[in-house]
């Protein structure tokens, strides 16, 4: 037997007012899917514990079938560990994004998903001027990127905003606030002026890109807990493969390999096609792989009801299509959103969301379509989400 798991990152969502009360997938025509329904086992599952962030760290952490309520310590930390940094005594970091303010509000939380390229080159300029041994700036994905600390551990007791929680909000009511606050506050400022005359700045305004006003730092953490090896745990080889360093961080975490694809990105330019063609040709040397698609979170984010709809459509053309041909060994699947991310609210939610497990030795139970009220209607509610992974390969784990 061979395992798979999509996650298609927030795709699950609210009724949609303008759109007939219907949500995303609702609305997303997914024929593939669809069979996949009528054959397979549906239900909702809560991924988010009660009183946890609904952080894609904490969604994924509980789809891998590991609990955060045990092992979840911190965002940043993750995704530190994805890009090999080493997190010693008294230091800790901070996700840094890039973002554009635009007359005193969060205009947009990516800077117009800059480049990776471009985003390199404002970090380097960033450790030049801002930085030094106890202040360190690494480059990651697009908009994403890691500050390193030493001898600041207060700025942990700071409350902090994700920036794409605030779209369109004046900023000055979200920054960084309380005990350890200060400090954060001060880089933020004094990065405006470094960034406003870069010349990646310049050429972005002048192309009419959106330029990066500010760095933005949030979900700080100090080390990174350590999780039981996936094998140890469940007794099966796993992989993953993923455009975003998150789950890449996770997966190292859970002593799962990383797949490296040529064409994976984190947003709608995703080779889906190629990314689900490694997934399964990787399933001859593992006995897992989980596939995670970042593009219908990133259109919900950005409020884009068409795009979150075209990305779902998308996914079920390029990649449930090859799941549904595999002719391979005996394959079991499991689909799911990680959370929730709500074109209203254009932030995740701690909502459950629908899956779906669906290959041999699954009988249906029910629903017609995959989405959240078909998914409802079965009467099937996992509670307590990092079982799902127990449900998929049979075996009933408890960490």
């Amino acid at each position: 037997m061979k395992y798979l798991v999509l996650i298609i990152d927030g795709a699950a969502g609210l009724p949609l007012p303008e759109r007939g009360g219907r949500t995303c997938l609702e609305l997303a025509v997914t024929p593939n899917l669809d069979e996949m329904a009528l054959e397979g086992f549906a239900g909702l599952v809560r991924t988010v514990p009660p009183g946890m962030e609904p952080s894609s760290a904490c969604a994924c952490m509980s789809v891998l079938g590991y609990d955060p309520k045990v092992y979840y310590k911190g965002r940043a930390a993750i995704e530190a560990r994805s890009l090999g940094i080493d997190i010693g005594r008294g230091e800790v970091v901070f996700r840094c994004n890039l973002v554009a303010v635009r007359d005193g509000k969060m205009h947009d939380y990516s800077s117009g998903h800059i480049s990776t390229e471009e985003a390199s080159a404002l970090i380097e300029a960033l450790n030049e001027k801002l930085g030094g041994e106890d202040v360190i700036f690494y480059p990651g994905v697009s908009y994403r990127h890691i500050l390193k600390l030493k001898g600041y551990e207060d700025t942990l007791k700071a409350t902090c905003t994700p920036p794409h929680d605030i779209p369109g909000k004046p900023v000055a009511d979200f920054l960084p606030k309380g005990e350890g606050s200060d400090f954060l506050r001060d880089l933020m400022a004094r990065s405006e002026n470094l960034l406003s005359s870069h010349q990646i700045n310049i050429a972005r305004r002048n192309c009419g890109d959106v330029p990066v006003t500010t760095i933005w730092l949030f979900w700080g953490s100090g080390q990174v807990p350590e999780m039981p090896a996936f094998k140890t745990v469940y007794g099966l080889d796993a992989a993953l493969t993923s455009g975003v360093d998150l789950l890449k961080g996770l997966a190292k975490m859970a002593n799962m390999d990383v797949l490296y694809i040529r064409g994976v990105t984190d947003g709608p330019d995703n080779d889906n096609a190629t990314q689900i063609a490694g997934a399964l040709e990787a399933l001859k040397n593992y006995d897992l792989a989980v596939v995670h698609i970042e593009a219908p979170d990133e259109a919900a984010h950005g409020g884009l009801i068409d795009e979150k709809i075209e990305a779902i459509q998308k996914i079920d053309a390029e990649v449930v299509s090859q799941l549904r041909a595999w002719r391979g060994d005996d394959l079991r699947v499991l689909v799911m959103p990680d959370h929730p991310t709500p074109i209203q609210l254009r932030t995740h939610s701690a909502d459950p969301v629908p899956f779906l497990i669906w290959g041999k030795g699954v009988k249906a139970n029910g629903a017609k379509r995959f989405t959240e009220a078909e998914a409802r209607s079965t009467g099937v509610f996992i509670a307590e989400g990092y079982n799902i992974m127990g449900r998929l390969v049979g075996r009933n784990i408890r960490l």
